[in-house]
C-alpha cells in the first residue's frame, strides 16, 4: 500500500469513464448538476454530446437512463449516493431493476467520509437498500486501481449496477493492472490470527491495523470485498475455518451493509461469531473525515483494540 499516494475513488472514476466512453459510444453519462463534485465534467468535456445533466432532479435521472438503455445506451448515471439511493429508490426499483436494465449507477460522497456536510449527507443506508434489489449487483472499491478495472468490467457486464465511491482521498493499495473479478474478494496476507473483512474507504484502515499488529506478534489477513452483491461465499467460510477471529468493517450503518452480508453466509453455511464494526445504527456528524473515523471507532487504531480484545 503507498500511503504518501493518495487518489479519491470519484477521481478514479471519472477518468475510467473517459476511457471506456472512448472506446465504446453507446456510454452516455447522466448526472444531477454535480458533475463537479463526482468527476463526471472529465467525460463531459471531452464528450459534450453524450452527457446529460438532468438537473436537481434525481428520480427524472434515473428514469431518463432508463429510457436510455431501453434504446441500446449504456448509461452510467452520477449523483451523491444520498441523492442516488435516497431520493431515486422507487425509479431505481421500478425502473431499472424491476426490468432489469443496463444502467449502471455510480454513486459518489458515500459514508461518514463526507466529512463536514454533516448527517443530512452521509449516505450509510445505500449498500443496504441496493442490495436489496433483484437483478442489482452492489459493488464498493478501495482505490485507484480497483476503481478503474470495476469500470472497465460493468460497462461490459449487463444489467444494473450499483458502485459506491468516496469523497475522501485514499491510499493506492494495489499495483496497476492486478487481477480482480465481480464476485470475487481479495486476500491480503495470510494470517491465522483473525480476518478482517472490509470493503472501501476501511480497507486501507484495515492493512495500517494489519501492519500494527504485526509489530505486536498478532497475525492478520485482510479481505478486500469489492462486490458485496453478490458475496463472495467461499472465502468467507474459508477464513472462518483458518482464523480465530472474524472482523468486518464498513464505513455504513452496521445493519444490511458488508457485516450482514457476511453473517448471512455464516448463519447458513458455517456458524462463527463475526464481530461488526460499523455505524452503529446512528445518523453521522459534522467534522473532518479522519476525525469521524475515529469518532465512529472505524479507524485502524479501533480495528487494533477489537482484535487485542475480542
Amino acid at each position: 500500500m503507498n500511503i504518501d499516494k493518495k487518489i479519491a475513488t470519484r477521481q478514479s472514476y471519472g477518468e475510467a469513464l473517459l476511457e471506456v466512453g472512448t472506446k465504446n459510444k453507446n456510454i452516455v453519462v447522466l448526472d444531477a448538476d454535480l458533475s463537479t463534485a463526482t468527476k463526471t465534467n472529465i467525460f463531459a468535456k471531452q464528450f459534450p454530446e453524450r452527457f446529460f445533466d438532468l438537473g436537481i432532479a434525481e428520480q427524472n435521472l434515473i428514469g431518463t437512463a432508463a429510457g436510455m438503455a431501453t434504446c441500446g445506451k449504456i448509461p452510467f448515471v452520477s449523483t451523491f449516493a444520498v441523492f442516488a439511493a435516497g431520493r431515486a429508490y422507487d425509479q431505481i426499483r421500478n425502473s431499472i431493476c424491476y426490468p432489469n436494465l443496463n444502467v449502471k449507477i455510480c454513486a459518489t460522497h458515500a459514508g461518514i467520509t463526507v466529512g463536514e456536510d454533516g448527517a443530512t449527507h452521509q449516505m450509510l443506508e445505500d449498500i443496504s437498500l441496493m442490495r436489496t434489489l433483484p437483478n442489482m449487483t452492489v459493488m464498493c472499491t478501495s482505490d485507484d486501481t480497483q476503481t478503474k478495472w470495476a469500470i472497465e468490467e460493468i460497462s461490459k457486464i449487463q444489467g444494473p449496477v450499483y458502485l459506491r465511491l468516496c469523497r475522501l482521498a485514499s491510499p493506492v493499495i494495489y499495483e496497476e493492472n492486478t487481477k480482480f473479478e465481480i464476485g470475487k474478494a481479495t486476500q491480503i496476507g495470510d494470517g491465522t490470527d483473525a480476518t478482517i473483512f472490509a470493503t472501501g474507504i476501511t480497507v486501507a484502515e484495515s492493512l495500517k491495523a494489519q501492519e500494527i499488529l504485526k509489530s505486536q506478534g498478532i497475525q492478520v489477513r485482510v479481505v478486500d470485498f469489492n462486490t458485496i452483491k453478490p458475496i463472495d461465499e467461499e472465502i468467507i467460510i474459508k477464513c472462518a475455518k483458518e482464523t480465530k477471529k472474524l472482523i468486518s468493517v464498513e464505513d455504513h450503518n452496521i445493519i444490511g451493509g458488508l457485516g450482514s452480508a457476511i453473517s448471512e453466509v455464516l448463519t447458513s453455511k458455517y456458524p462463527k461469531k463475526l464481530e461488526r464494526m460499523g455505524i452503529n445504527d446512528v445518523f453521522g456528524k459534522s467534522g473532518k473525515a479522519e476525525e469521524l473515523l475515529k469518532h465512529f471507532k472505524i479507524d485502524s487504531e479501533a480495528i487494533c483494540n477489537i482484535v487485542n480484545f475480542m
